[in-house]
């Protein structure tokens, strides 16, 4: 049986030792078996228990030590240090963990609850100017370890860079000035906007949060440390940074601001984003990609229309993308692509 699967594995193109691995075999057995015209599975496993294995007794007392008055709130990297100031050992580390693991036993053993850190609430845009997402990065400068603040706050729903500021400082005051400018750059009510970041100071400071409150706007946040839940603008940076014409280094924010305002022209008005059917950011900001999308099928329909032996199925899909998900769950995940 093991024979017959691998051998339909490699007829629809796997390699073979993919195919083991993925069964738990060298491919050296299957081979061995295919020469023997199938052989026998003399596979039987380890004979003989290890000669290093705990008795039941020390296994016993392990449990005992650990769930003890004394012990039963610290952990095994903690107890094994505190019976070896004693004179004693009973087990390492590793051994405790896997006996309290097989006997369901490790579970939090402080008083404090375990810290508990909850995927963000998923945020639909079905338009420009729902869903804001916006970051702070470093620009390196011409003095060693100095280094200039970037802000930058994107729209989900089109990708348009909507407002930026280059700062020397990381501030909430600045962040709050940007994101007032932008409301007004874009003429929109704040009121009901979405505007996701991570958890770092400026982001989270009275100042911003204040901001925020008073113009109605809905606060969201990464988790700690976890960078996929700010997937928008992690991706934008790494477009701004791998630009061929991005400078390594600037004199001053005046350099910098003047570097910047050139890539979000471009980003927003002539860079054709993959997530987006390859429209510009500007264009779908401004409604106007689900006409070059209909002309582009168009298009691809005459093309197979002329010569209709070069399509073996559906023309490219150009179907314009109406929802766009910040922080999807598993069962309906929309993975951004690279900016």
């Amino acid at each position: 049986m093991i024979l017959q699967h691998v051998q339909d594995a490699q007829g629809r193109g796997a390699r073979l030792h993919e195919a083991c691995r993925v069964m738990g075999l060298d491919p050296r057995t299957v081979q061995r078996w295919r020469a023997q015209g199938g052989g026998e599975d003399r596979r039987d496993g380890p004979r003989r228990e290890p000669r290093n294995k705990l008795s039941p007794t020390e296994r016993r007392r392990v449990l005992d030590v650990a769930a003890s008055p004394e012990y039963r709130d610290l952990s095994p990297q903690q107890i094994v240090p505190v019976l070896a100031d004693k004179g004693v050992f009973l087990a390492s580390e590793s051994t405790f963990y896997r006996i309290l693991r097989a006997s369901q036993l490790l579970a939090h053993r402080g008083r404090c609850r375990p810290a508990s850190r909850q995927r963000p609430r998923a945020h639909v845009a079905s338009g420009p100017n729902q869903v804001w997402s916006w970051d702070i990065t470093y620009l390196r400068t011409t003095v060693r370890g100095s280094f200039l603040l970037l802000y930058m706050i994107v729209d989900v729903w089109s990708r348009k860079i909507v407002g930026w500021a280059v700062h020397r400082e990381e501030s909430g005051e600045h962040a709050a000035a940007l994101f007032t400018a932008a409301c007004l750059a874009e003429s929109v009510d704040p009121r009901g906007i979405v505007l996701h970041s991570d958890n770092g100071a400026p982001m989270k400071g009275s100042t911003m949060l204040a901001t925020l409150q008073r113009l109605g706007v809905v606060p969201s946040f990464s988790r700690p440390s976890v960078s996929d839940d700010n997937p928008y603008s992690e991706a934008l940076f790494r477009t701004l940074k791998y630009r061929p014409d991005y400078q390594s280094c600037f004199e001053g924010p005046a350099a910098a601001s003047r570097w910047v305002a050139g890539f979000v022209s471009w980003y927003n008005d002539t860079h054709l984003h993959s997530a987006i059917r390859f429209v510009t950011p500007g264009q779908r900001h401004r409604l106007l990609d689900r006409a070059l999308l209909t002309r582009r099928h168009a298009v691809y329909q005459a093309a197979r229309r002329r010569r209709p032996i070069r399509w073996t199925g559906n023309t490219r899909n150009w179907n314009p993308i109406d929802i766009v998900t910040l922080n999807p769950g598993k069962e309906a995940a929309i993975i951004p692509s690279a900016a």
